[in-house]
């Protein structure tokens, strides 16, 4: 039985009101009551316990990615000290030089956004089917997706392509 209460009484009171009308017409059943929220909390305590456990594995996979990405960063700026002593000599500047050795990694950025982004509109779209009620996955929430990715590899990896560029040239050739 669905009962709408009036605004006018408290919860109590209609409370009150509706189990003396039950205990009235159905005396042989105890008044056991629930509310429509309570029921719909309920449904979807499993949706929040997957938001949090979804939530804590991508901050680690991204803590993890990015760690790579840095440990990747610093082996070529390592390995390039030659080719960033050189390009120095010639008269490159230091953001020059910060961009050439970043602009590799963000091409990886885009290739690896363009693959993930219709794999995760798919999942997305398929876990949403599930539900009566639902919005449309638009274009917009991937792009800002990607951008943040992009931030994020870029905050990554400047550290060490700053680093590089801001280098003695002096030492990195002293040896040739």
């Amino acid at each position: 039985m669905h009962i709408k209460f009036s605004t006018a009484h408290t919860t109590s009171e209609n409370l009150a009101k509706a189990e003396q009308v039950f205990k009235k017409y159905n005396p042989a059943y105890p008044f056991d009551y629930q509310f429509v929220d309570d029921t719909y909390a309920k449904n979807f305590e499993n949706e929040q316990r997957t938001k949090t456990l979804a939530g804590l594995f991508a901050s680690l996979a991204i803590l993890i990615s990015c760690l790579g990405l840095f440990g990747l960063s610093a082996y070529v700026a390592e390995s390039r000290v030659k080719e960033v002593g050189v390009r120095k000599v010639l008269g490159a500047s230091s953001a020059s030089i910060a961009k050439l050795l970043s602009l590799d990694f963000i091409k990886l950025v885009v290739v690896s956004i363009a693959i993930a982004s219709p794999v995760a509109w798919y999942a997305m779209n398929k876990w949403l089917q599930g539900y009566t009620y639902r919005i449309s996955m638009g274009w917009a929430i991937f792009l800002l997706a990607g951008l943040l990715a992009i931030v994020i590899a870029l905050a990554t990896i400047s550290f060490q392509s700053i680093k590089a560029a801001l280098a003695n040239p002096v030492k990195s050739l002293r040896t040739e």
